[in-house]
Parts: C-alpha cells; structure tokens; sequence
C-alpha cells in the first residue's frame, strides 16, 4: 500500500514570500499501537530572516485541539497548535488583518513572521484538517487508561 500525498494542515502565506506550513506527511508509527494515530509533520518556516524546517508530531488531541482554536480566531485572539512537548505554533491576529505567526522549538529556534492571509483563510484551514483527519483516520481505541487495541473501522 502506499503513503499518502503529505498535506498541509496549516498553509499561511503572503506575496512578499513570508510563509508558515504545517505538512503532514504521516503516521509515526504505522501498524504500532501506541503510536499508529501520531501524525509525522514538518513545520516550515520562511521569511527574509528565517528558512526553517522542524520536526513536529501530531496528536489526536493536537487536531482536536486545533480545531476548537480555529473556532475561537478573532482579532485580538491567538490560536495555537501543538506547545507542551515540542514545537509550538501560536497565531495572533491583529484588528487589521495581520497575524503575527510564533513558531517555537524550545531546544532550536524561536521565530516571529508577519503574515497577512487572504480570503476566508479561517474556513480553507478548516477543510485542510477534515482532508488531514480523512486521510489518516483514528484507527487506535484506548479502552482502558494505557490499553489500547485496534478500531473495529480500521481499514487495513
């Protein structure tokens, strides 16, 4: 069977080349349990100070997460994914439209863009995360704290 095309989760670009990515390429751990459902992601960071690429894992948790923060996005706002155990991404947005993108790896690197999305970004990066969610269904049920065994959906 082969991998699927990788997918970018978060996509936030500008004309001047300033540009923010979370691609997920994916599972970590395909066919273990324990880490079947983690997502295998690279966030890419560029702009004129910065060309960046960090190694970052997603969590069910994380997109469930990330979806809660896209609903909460508003001027004055700030959104993040992933943060406790690695890199972190937190989007600001400004009343004018800007969002100022932190993208932090506490061991490598902290980097600040200025990124002024167009159109109904919002809703784009909401269809981003059911395309990633259908591609790489949750195929891992935790029954019990610390057991887990395959979902009677899983496709093989």
């Amino acid at each position: 069977m082969t991998e699927p095309a990788p997918i970018d989760l978060v996509h936030l670009a500008d004309p001047e080349g300033n540009r923010c990515i979370v691609r997920v390429t994916g599972r970590s751990q395909p066919g273990v349990l324990t880490g079947h459902d983690i997502l295998r992601s690279d966030v890419l960071a560029c702009a004129s100070f910065v060309d960046a690429r960090l190694d970052f894992h997603l969590l069910p948790d994380d997109l469930d997460s990330w979806e809660q923060e896209l609903s909460n996005v508003r001027p004055g706002r700030t959104a993040s994914l992933g943060g406790d155990r690695g890199p972190s991404l937190d989007l600001h947005m400004h009343e004018d439209g800007w969002l100022s993108i932190q993208i932090s790896d506490p061991d490598r690197l902290t980097a600040l863009l200025g990124v002024r999305p167009q159109g109904d970004w919002i809703a784009e990066h909401r269809r981003r995360l059911e395309q990633v969610r259908s591609t790489w269904p949750l195929e891992v049920v935790e029954t019990a704290p610390g057991v887990y065994v395959w979902s009677p959906d899983r496709k093989r």
